[in-house]
């Protein structure tokens, strides 16, 4: 093809985007431990890669109830909108575009990250995970099935934060209510018992998401608001089962009514074999979705130049979202273009405090005639 796909610019609400790379979030520990403050080396590491059509930029805590991963950033405190400030401003700086990842971790956090409390969550129901404290993985524990002032609460805190993030000079924010946290704890019929509006059927489950849609569309314009959703087959309690696919249908079918501007889509992440979510293998996930939402789809895990391109030009998917590969691949967007061989992450050094395998990834070498 003379020019590929990947490489063609896309609207996506209301950024106009170069190209159709987009930097999945990714979790790095950097942030400072005590404050949840972006530092230095994360205005460098996303500068560094501001040649991404969008960065999605790392999870980030709504609240101190919803933070839930050692080392990770918040967007709740003056401080860290500064701190963000800065990484917004490189980016921009650099030609980039960028957004923030809502991110509230529910029981999926650890009482070593919330000052001892017990994490909340929609229902007491361990999720049978592991959460990253400081001193390393640790089992999960029975959170607390959230009071309806605590929904409340949690909701405001979702607007909260999206105003902070606008304020600190993101091009949008996107809801993460995709994978094991709290948004998928109130999906998932495993993890959400309750007998009140918030639970049973369908659409009492999804309660919680479209309130926080809603909440943040209060004070962030649609075309700067995405999700991030998808049906998943994990371990304990959220292993795929009879209605993982249906409740993911439904609440995708409803984003539509919003104007959103993106539904970012994990493919299978683990072995859908001989699960509900089988027919969703490979390029299955995309193929089923594509007909539901109307929106930009934004596909992503396992993605390589060949498979990005496939997608777009057969219309499952608007962009593709890459993941480990941008760990050591700063200037991605070049090497997919030209084919270039792309560098191996160092797999000891990706979770850190310091720079090494976070921001001295170099550059290819550009090429003199």
């Amino acid at each position: 093809m003379s020019v590929q796909p990947l490489f063609t610019p896309h609207r996506m609400g209301d950024l106009v985007l170069p190209n159709r790379v987009v930097m999945a979030p990714l979790t790095r520990m950097r942030a400072g431990s005590a404050d949840h403050v972006p530092t230095g080396l994360q205005v460098t590491h996303y500068a560094q890669r501001a040649s991404a059509g969008l960065i999605i930029a790392e999870g980030t805590a709504i609240s101190p109830d919803g933070f839930g991963w050692a080392g990770s950033p918040g967007l709740w405190s003056a401080e860290q909108v500064r701190g963000w400030q800065r990484v917004t401003d490189a980016v921009h700086t650099a030609g980039g575009r960028i957004v923030t990842q809502l991110w509230h971790t529910g029981a999926l956090s650890h009482p070593d990250l919330l000052d001892g409390r017990t994490p909340l969550s929609a229902s007491a129901v361990d999720p049978e995970q592991l959460s990253a404290t400081a001193a390393g993985r640790k089992p999960t524990v029975v959170p607390r099935a959230m009071t309806r002032a605590e929904i409340r609460q949690t909701v405001a805190d979702y607007a909260n934060a999206a105003h902070n993030a606008m304020e600190a000079g993101f091009d949008g924010v996107q809801i993460q209510a995709n994978y094991l946290y709290l948004i998928a704890q109130f999906l998932n019929r495993t993890t959400n018992r309750r007998t009140d509006a918030y639970g049973g059927g369908h659409e009492g489950r999804a309660r919680f998401l479209f309130e926080v849609i809603e909440a943040v569309l209060d004070v962030v314009e649609p075309g700067q608001v995405g999700v991030k959703l998808s049906p998943m087959h994990e371990g304990g309690a959220f292993a795929a089962h009879d209605e993982t696919l249906p409740m993911a249908e439904y609440a995708i079918r409803e984003l539509n009514g919003y104007g959103l501007s993106h539904l970012l889509m994990m493919g299978a992440s683990t072995d859908f074999t001989g699960t509900p979510l089988e027919p969703l293998k490979g390029d299955g996930m995309f193929e089923h979705f594509r007909p539901i939402f109307r929106g930009t789809l934004i596909a992503n895990v396992e993605m390589d130049r060949e498979r990005a391109n496939r997608l777009i030009e057969r219309g499952v998917a608007d962009m593709v979202a890459f993941g480990r590969p941008y760990i050591a691949n700063p200037d991605l967007v070049e090497r997919l273009k030209t084919g270039a061989p792309l560098a191996a992450v160092d797999w000891d050094t990706v979770y850190g405090a310091g720079p090494e395998g976070y921001t001295d990834y170099p550059a290819l070498e550009p090429a003199f005639n």
